[in-house]
């Protein structure tokens, strides 16, 4: 999997601030069941933060290395005792794909100073 552009990541981690965790890993460490849930977490909603609790700092990196190659994730961000993982679900990445071979249609172009067709406010009266 490609690493994350620094545009990508920026947006990704814009998106994660407002997520509450949900997946904990405890001193227990990484189990398959535990494993299990970040994948089921993942493949629903493709940006996840985990909370890490009791686990010293030099071991989060390696637990974050460790959750990302056994589910195929890319790591975001990792702040303190929460990591924010992000993998992109294969029915969005195969329309994301389609869209790019497309071509792009643009939209049908209004004279300036002129209301589109569509809208539904008042057009404005101009005085001569």
């Amino acid at each position: 999997m490609n690493a994350l552009s620094p545009a990508r990541r920026r947006a990704l981690r814009a998106q994660a601030h407002h997520l509450h965790p949900s997946v904990s890993i405890s001193h227990n460490g990484l189990s398959a069941s535990v494993l299990k849930e970040i994948d089921r977490s993942l493949t629903a909603h493709e940006l996840v933060k985990v909370k890490l609790y009791g686990i010293e700092r030099q071991d989060r990196e390696a637990l974050q290395q460790q959750v990302c190659d056994a589910l195929g994730c890319q790591p975001v961000q990792r702040i303190g005792h929460v990591l924010v993982l992000w993998r992109e679900q294969p029915a969005i990445a195969e329309a994301r794909e389609g869209a790019a071979k497309a071509p792009a249609k643009r939209p049908a172009r209004t004279p300036r100073g002129h209301a589109p067709a569509s809208s539904d406010r008042p057009r404005r009266r101009t005085s001569a």
